[in-house]
């Protein structure tokens, strides 16, 4: 008997300890999100900030969008397929995140101000999403932000002058609603890990 008591005590005791390893792993999970992206919590080698125009001739920075979260992506409006795609699917998510998609902001800066006039790259982003806000830097702005946020931009010549396209990083950024850099995120993905980040960064 005094065998069998002791071995029940054991495995309470063992129990006990798993379910404390449990709780201990589930806060670790709850302080420290999963996310889908690539984190860039802490990282000082990207920019922090920026100041850009928008389509009516205003300079933005991240201090406009306090409180929310904003996502930085880089593209132009002739892009045949991977910028398009992109506003589709963050269009996408936040349609499906219902109410909290009104703390988040989509800025597109262009990397082609040359054909992206302030009424084109108004029209175009907001086809996606009425929210979305055009950001149509100078060549010296453009320069400056594409060199602290490590984007690359090129133009590659067409057929014609006009028919040239925009080499550049497909990619965006992401910043919490504090205005902290957090992820890096690939396009083409489609919407659901932008929802599945966007959640855990409005949390």
């Amino acid at each position: 008997m005094a065998k069998q008591s002791l071995a029940r005590m054991s495995r309470i005791f063992f129990a006990a300890c798993l379910f404390g390893v449990a709780v201990i792993v589930a806060g670790c999970g709850k302080s420290e999100p999963a996310f889908q992206n690539l984190d860039l919590t802490g990282n000082t080698q990207f920019g922090t900030d920026f100041s850009l125009t928008d389509t009516s001739g205003k300079t933005r920075s991240l201090a406009d969008y306090k409180d929310k979260a904003v996502v930085l992506f880089f593209g132009y409006t002739h892009c045949p397929d991977v910028c398009p795609t992109t506003m589709a699917e963050l269009a996408q998510a936040l349609q499906q995140l219902g109410p909290d998609a009104k703390r988040v902001q989509v800025l597109f800066v262009t990397v082609d101000p040359e054909r992206d006039t302030p009424q084109v790259l108004s029209q175009y982003v907001q086809a996606f999403n009425p929210s979305f806000v055009g950001l149509r830097p100078s060549d010296a702005q453009l320069a400056k932000v594409a060199k602290d946020f490590r984007v690359y931009y090129a133009k590659v010549p067409g057929a014609s002058p006009d028919s040239y396209t925009m080499n550049h990083t497909a990619a965006s950024y992401v910043f919490d609603p504090s205005g902290k850099l957090r992820l890096f995120v690939r396009d083409g993905q489609g919407a659901q890990p932008w929802v599945h980040d966007l959640k855990l960064l409005l949390d």
